[in-house]
């Protein structure tokens, strides 16, 4: 069994991961961005706590997804939200878990149409690895891994908790 951590830590040790990230490039005014669902959370999460004064962005990446054609559109799609210009900006993209990169892939082509950003800087709580696209997070509160019938799966979002779920065979 494995034993996950509780996210208050984890996000303790996002913020201060990501706080060192920051000053350590030289980045004094970020935009965040959340990938929904779980990343719009942690956006939610580290917004507050870094006191930033522009609001957070939220991504929906239903269309931009590798998959889309094979298993179909989200019946739950929103629109995606980034209340800010983009363009020459320092972005902050935050994921819950990342693992195989194609979620992230999907986010900066995105990203990308709304303008071309100085810099994107990927947050995610949780890293479980196995990637299929060379893409890894900045800055990661804990790396995991797990059996390959198994994921984690951030819920919430009050409280937010993580769940081991076991995969269909």
């Amino acid at each position: 069994m494995t034993n996950l951590p509780e996210v208050p830590a984890l996000l303790d040790t996002l913020e201060q991961s990501l706080r060192r990230y920051l000053s350590d490039r030289g980045i004094a005014d970020p935009l965040l961005v959340g990938i929904r669902t779980g990343g719009v959370w942690i956006a939610g999460e580290l917004h507050q706590r870094l006191e930033l004064e522009e609001p957070f962005g939220q991504l929906d990446i239903s269309f931009y997804r590798d998959d889309f054609s094979r298993i179909g559109l989200n019946p739950r799609v929103t629109p995606s939200h980034l209340p800010f210009e983009t363009e020459g900006r320092d972005l902050v993209l935050v994921d819950d878990v990342v693992m195989s990169g194609r979620t992230i892939r999907a986010a900066m082509n995105e990203l990308f149409d709304y303008g071309r950003p100085s810099s994107i800087t990927l947050v995610a709580l949780i890293d479980l690895g196995g990637r299929d696209l060379p893409i890894q997070p900045d800055v990661v509160a804990h790396r995991l891994a797990l059996p390959a019938s198994q994921r984690v799966k951030l819920v919430g979002p009050d409280p937010l908790r993580l769940e081991l779920r076991e995969l269909k065979p």
